[in-house]
């Protein structure tokens, strides 16, 4: 199946679309529907990890001043419920959502295997809204919180003040520039900066916990006041439970390590339907991440709380948002706390890159295979510029304020977290595992309270994530429809009978008649023949070979085309498909046909009964009504030559 051979790409069009699969191709598949490239060599887990890391990790620049403005005193209790929730409830969904479903696709292709036809479809977008709120709300707070912690820097505030809207688009710009430059560059920029803002974020740990030892009645005095405010644990405990849903912030991390999962080296023996080297790795990345970060949140919470007067998280306090950056310079000079400053603001700023890599690997596997996006939203740098345009938006819609975006961020981790833990509870019922499915839908209980809760206290991310689910149902919509008649079967295949047939009739005219299946006797299809005849004045001697569609799924969009040849009541030939779509089965098969024999086949239909619009609607949604005209139209686009244009006759 060849269409016309088209020009090639310019070099600025070439560069673009790199690595796109049908780029400086000829005479490939239309579309996106060439053999993907290969793969990219992947990278040791722990360099992945500083990927993610660099959005996970980077939540130490601010979750210590969440937890303290939301649990006062209770703080490090608040989080230590928050790590064992991390511990025994993230990490175990994810690690089996890294079993489950090893090419990156996450939880939503986990959840997607469950529903189909267009209410799958439907429930996908939305899951990809909430992802995208997320990811691209991680770019955008992230950045302003980078801005946040450079204008608040005593060096630079008065230069800097009432500049933070324009400081967090430069540096968003700046991240999209680094993955215009290549994916690979993230990757070797995340290491760098993971490593050094941990050393940093360790000196001011030992240095703050060495200040809680040698001032003993710091403890005494956050023990006393701890017993003063709340009685006995019990209490605490319980007052701690109910502030968690506000820390949940610092669960952030999960869904962009499997979202990049791709991208971490397996073993040599590895192959596309068993990674097991790559799964390995991707359960040594969340836990080794996990562990980590569990650590320097029971510190830094500790040492925050006990060290920093509470006046001081408060908003217009120099501990608002940094923490950490106040202990720097209070305990380690001005010098040390402008390097940790230098840090804190580079690994905020890349913390955007986890979310980019995680929308990059997510979206190009969704929304072009439902043809709800154009095919060049496979290619990298097209989907760079966009996500990127769209986080200025963001960031302009804001004004690049941390707070305001704090409520959407929470709920697009929540949502993903609480679909990630239902699906692997779904997953261990089906696979008969009592114990892990009565652990996992205790895990998904909690996940879901905490989103619950969140919702109802901060409804504001409820309403940004459905712009962000309405803004992906509209385009897709406009997309599906823009690309209604494109030719959508990524590769044909004949059995040997069905190559018999062809080979016979080319070496006469190619004649076929689209038949919608009945009761397959012997009238039917002498009927059909002799209608076809008096229909279009076809000669008696003139053979024909039936081609009948069975409609599957017809919300898929793209697919490969399976053809079986038989001979019904002893001669009568017939090819039969499976497709999403009849015309565009007809239209793949006529050209495979074309393309291999080098004759130009016919075709002939009957008109279809009922109104255009409405046999349209039913082409759109369910892959049939209008065949003989929609086979026509994908024949035009596809084969732009109208001497090599496989014929349609309607009667």
């Amino acid at each position: 199946m060849a269409p016309t051979e088209h020009p090639a790409p310019g070099r600025l069009r070439a560069w673009m679309l790199e690595g796109l699969s049908d780029m400086g191709k000829a005479g490939g598949l239309q579309g996106p529907h060439a053999p993907p490239a290969p793969p990219a060599e992947g990278r040791p887990w722990y360099r992945v990890m500083c990927l993610t890391g660099v959005d996970y990790f980077s939540t130490l620049g601010y979750q210590p001043g969440i937890a303290a403005l939301a649990a006062g005193l209770l703080s490090p209790v608040a989080t230590v419920v928050l790590v064992i929730v991390t511990l025994a409830g993230a990490l175990p969904v994810y690690r089996r959502v890294a079993e489950e479903s090893p090419h990156g696709q996450g939880s939503i292709a986990m959840l997607e295997r469950l529903l189909t036809f267009w209410k799958g479809k439907l429930f996908v977008l939305t899951l990809l809204g909430f992802a995208a709120t997320d990811f691209l709300i991680t770019i955008t707070l992230s950045a302003a919180d980078a801005s946040t912690h450079l204008i608040e820097n005593p060096h630079l505030s008065s230069a800097l003040h009432d500049q933070q809207l324009l400081i967090t688009m430069v540096l968003i710009a700046l991240l999209g520039a680094v993955f215009l430059k290549g994916f690979l560059e993230a990757i070797g920029v995340a290491v760098a900066l993971v490593a050094t803002y941990l050393a940093l974020n360790a000196v001011v740990v030992v240095a703050g916990l060495w200040h809680v030892a040698t001032e003993g009645h710091v403890v005494t005095d956050w023990s006393n006041a701890l017993t003063a405010e709340h009685g006995n644990v019990f209490v605490m405990i319980g007052v701690a439970l109910i502030v968690f849903p506000k820390l949940a912030l610092g669960l952030s991390g999960f869904e962009t390590g499997v979202a990049v999962m791709p991208h971490v080296k397996g073993d040599p023996s590895d192959s596309e339907e068993h990674p097991e080297g790559r799964i390995r790795g991707t359960k040594k990345l969340l836990t080794t991440a996990a562990l980590i970060m569990s650590c320097f949140l029971i510190a830094t919470s500790f040492i925050t709380t006990l060290l920093i007067p509470a006046d001081e998280f408060k908003k217009g306090g120099q501990a608002n948002g940094r923490a950490l950056a106040y202990l720097a310079h209070e305990y380690l000079g001005n010098a040390f706390g402008t390097v940790y400053d230098v840090s804190t603001i580079a690994i905020l700023w890349f913390a955007g890159a986890s979310a980019m890599a995680g929308l990059l690997n997510l979206m190009p596997r969704y929304l072009p295979r439902y043809g709800m996006a154009p095919h060049w939203a496979r290619a990298v740098r097209p989907m760079v510029i966009v996500f990127t345009l769209v986080a200025f938006l963001v960031t302009w819609l804001f004004d690049a304020d941390v707070d305001a975006q704090g409520g959407a961020y929470a709920t697009g981790v929540l949502v993903l977290i609480s679909s990630a833990a239902i699906a692997v509870t779904i997953a261990a019922r089906r696979a008969r595992q009592r114990n892990w499915t009565v652990a996992f839908a205790v895990i998904s209980t909690v996940f879901l309270y905490t989103t619950v809760v969140n919702v109802v206290e901060r409804p504001d991310g409820v309403k940004i994530g459905a712009c962000f689910i309405a803004g992906i149902m509209i385009l897709s919509l406009v997309s599906r429809l823009a690309r209604a008649f494109e030719l959508r079967v990524t590769g044909v295949t004949l059995d040997p009978m069905a190559e018999r047939f062809v080979r016979d009739i080319a070496s006469r005219k190619i004649r076929f008649i689209a038949n919608e299946p009945d009761r397959r006797d012997v009238a039917e299809y002498r009927d059909k023949i002799e209608q076809i005849r008096q229909d279009n004045d076809v000669a008696g001697p003139e053979d024909f070979v039936f081609v009948e569609v069975t409609v599957t799924d017809p919300s898929e969009f793209e697919a490969g085309l399976a053809v079986h040849g038989e001979v019904l009541h002893n001669r009568y030939r017939v090819l039969t498909l499976d497709s999403s779509s009849i015309p565009n089965a007809l239209a793949a098969l006529l050209l495979h046909v074309r393309g291999t024999t080098g004759c130009v086949p016919h075709i002939y239909f009957e008109w279809t009964e009922g109104n255009p619009f409405a046999n349209f609607l039913r082409f759109f949604l369910f892959g049939q009504g209008e065949v003989a005209p929609v086979t026509r139209e994908v024949l035009r686009v596809a084969e732009p030559d109208v001497t090599r244009r496989p014929r349609v006759h309607t009667g």
